[in-house]
């Protein structure tokens, strides 16, 4: 008895998020090892390039992406895209061992209910009709509805780069995730329109001699790497186990809202599926704000302890010392 075409697609889904979810802690020690040997990636260096355990991270990477792609020929998407929050699991498992990243209790709660609300987002988003031609996606992506949407997206894209980037991208996580989920819901449509071409193509309905397939193609790449190059900042500044979960709450949270606008499919739902999208919404703000109140409580020092507080440019010298001593005694 062979295999059905389901669970083939749930073998692609679970093999991908388990690539996907090894590729960030990968990524992540080559990451750390470039920066021990040159300017890290979070301040714009590109040391990584050389970085053997990187390029491990990135071809662990682009393996699970195909392996997604070729499982959304065989499965639905309701199927396919929730397996995805396998990676969050997978990275946070990873980390706790390899990168010695670990999650407080309440940063567990606030994971779980990211994958919660993406979950429930994504069994309720509403059905995508499948275009018959690369035509027909150029004509649903000129639409304005979704030209609005892009450009929205490339002046978001544009303002988090040049005004957030400088000021506070190293220690607000939604800065680089933004960039990286905001361009991914872009590279989703163009990767769907690639996949159509090549489809259509290998059937005998040549979509190569058309401009808009190249089109598509060059998007894809261009965002891509905008993709990578971003993630890899975001990678190298916060912590791998926080980068997966917002990570993946963001880009499938765009992806679902640019194809709702794209193929105006929200416009049959009826109340219960929107009612429950909007709880997968709160579900996942929740979740997104637990972790980061988390990650930004600092444990108060221990009565009876020293604490030095040093600040000074390393390279002029320290210039001020200020010793506060805690005593046991203070009421």
């Amino acid at each position: 008895m062979g295999v059905s075409e389901n669970s083939r697609g749930l073998i692609l889904a679970v093999a991908s998020s388990a690539f996907i979810g090894a590729s960030f802690i990968l990524k992540k020690k080559g990451l750390k090892r470039a920066g021990a040997n040159g300017t890290r990636a979070g301040v714009g260096g590109y040391t990584y390039l050389l970085e053997p355990l990187w390029w491990a991270g990135m071809v662990t990477m682009i393996v699970g992406e195909i392996a997604n792609f070729v499982a959304y020929v065989y499965a639905p998407a309701v199927l396919v895209t929730p397996l995805g929050a396998l990676s969050i699991i997978i990275s946070a498992v990873l980390a706790h061992f390899m990168l010695k990243e670990r999650l407080q209790k309440m940063g567990v709660v606030g994971c779980v209910s990211c994958v919660v609300g993406s979950v429930v987002i994504v069994i309720h988003a509403p059905q995508e009709h499948t275009p018959s031609s690369v035509l027909e996606i150029w004509t649903l992506a000129t639409q304005p509805a979704f030209l609005i949407y892009a450009l929205a997206t490339l002046s978001i894209v544009l303002a988090l780069i040049l005004h957030f980037e400088p000021r506070c991208g190293q220690t607000n996580i939604l800065v680089y995730l933004g960039i990286c989920s905001l361009m991914g819901s872009i590279t989703v449509v163009s990767i769907k329109a690639i996949g159509i071409a090549i489809k259509l193509t290998l059937e005998g309905i040549n979509q190569i001699a058309y401009p808009q397939t190249w089109f598509f193609l060059s998007v894809a790449v261009i965002c891509v790497i905008t993709q990578l190059n971003y993630l890899n900042r975001a990678l190298d500044t916060f912590n791998a186990a926080l980068v997966s979960p917002v990570y993946y709450v963001m880009f499938t949270t765009l992806t679902i809202v640019a194809s709702a606008i794209m193929f105006k499919d929200w416009s049959g739902q009826d109340v219960s599926s929107i009612v429950s999208e909007l709880c997968g919404f709160i579900t996942v703000l929740s979740g997104t704000i637990i972790l980061h109140a988390t990650r930004e409580q600092e444990p108060a020092p221990p009565i009876g302890t020293v604490t030095w507080y040093v600040s000074g440019d390393s390279l002029k010298g320290i210039e001020e010392h200020l010793i506060t001593v805690q005593s046991s005694d203070e009421q």
